[in-house]
């Protein structure tokens, strides 16, 4: 079954009436080793949020990651329950939009509102521009 995807994989075992869980937090299990996933080469910026960037957002997330000076090729986007498969001590920044972040990071870390609370709220904005500017 390793060659089957896991999304057809999950489909079968829901159809077999078989529950399947995902751990958040594999690493507080005593003895297990978690096989991190490395960010692509060139990641910069990462964007941890339960609410994916498309359209109006998406234009939004650019200007934010411009303003930073860098481009879009450069960030990346995962959902929150993923952050932990992840080794992100390779991003510069480390972006939590509508989440918190589980542990304390190297990086330098943004913390809001998720994406559609930040756009066209003149305060969200302004307070994600001061957290910006205060690592400058």
């Amino acid at each position: 079954m390793a060659s089957i995807s896991s999304s057809i994989q999950s489909q079968y075992l829901h159809e077999m009436g078989i529950d399947q869980w995902e751990l958040i937090h594999p690493e507080r299990l005593t003895g297990y080793k978690v096989d991190l996933e490395v960010l692509p080469e060139g990641c910069k910026l990462l964007l941890v949020s339960d609410e994916k960037p498309e359209g109006k957002l998406a234009e939004m997330f650019e200007r934010v990651v411009k303003s930073i000076k860098l481009d879009l090729s450069q960030a990346l986007y995962i959902p929150s329950n993923q952050f932990a498969s992840i080794e992100s001590d390779t991003a510069d920044w480390v972006w939590f939009a509508g989440c918190s972040s589980p542990i304390k990071l190297d990086a330098k870390v943004l913390q809001s509102p998720l994406l559609s609370e930040i756009d066209g709220n003149n305060q969200h904005r302004r307070d994600l521009w001061q957290q910006i500017c205060a690592y400058d």
